[in-house]
């Protein structure tokens, strides 16, 4: 999928609006060559999703080994049936203190006085900083099955169902 293609599925509203939450999965390749899903806080940043993670994680040694993964992101039944599906390559950098964007997520998800709680208590727990896992998409699409951007096998079997 060309950068143009990617632009343009994560331009969708509904794309935009999944983007703007702050909960989605991970999925990754563990070093015994099974896969894994996990939810993950993410901050889309324009260009890459950005996770949170303790230095010591797992999935810090296991995506610095591994970087290829997925990522979905799915609406609540308030949404409708919609998703957003995003494949990449993760890379890993530990950093001082906190990862920016994982307060911006606190900030955005939290009134005002949790949000600073939350930023308060983080600091005094991640002493020896954080990885920032940004994921840069390399394919993406999203699905709105009430609107008809359904995936193309079941487009087809629509279609051919007349």
């Amino acid at each position: 999928m060309d950068a143009q293609e990617i632009a343009d599925e994560l331009a969708q509203p509904g794309a935009q609006e999944l983007l703007a939450t702050t909960v989605a999965h991970l999925a990754y390749t563990v070093a015994d060559g099974t896969p894994r899903v996990i939810p993950v806080g993410f901050f889309w940043t324009g260009h890459q999703v950005v996770i949170a993670s303790a230095t010591s994680s797992p999935k810090v040694a296991t995506l610095s080994a591994r970087p290829d993964v997925a990522v979905t992101i799915d609406g609540d039944a308030a949404t409708g049936a919609r998703a957003l599906s995003i494949r990449g390559r993760a890379s890993v950098e530990i950093v001082d203190g906190l990862v920016e964007e994982y307060v911006m997520a606190a900030r955005r998800s939290m009134d005002a006085e949790t949000a600073e709680q939350f930023v308060e208590q983080c600091r005094k727990t991640y002493t020896q900083g954080m990885a920032r896992i940004a994921i840069t998409p390399s394919w993406a699409r999203f699905y709105d099955f009430g609107a008809g951007r359904l995936p193309r096998f079941l487009q087809e079997l629509v279609e051919a169902a007349g």
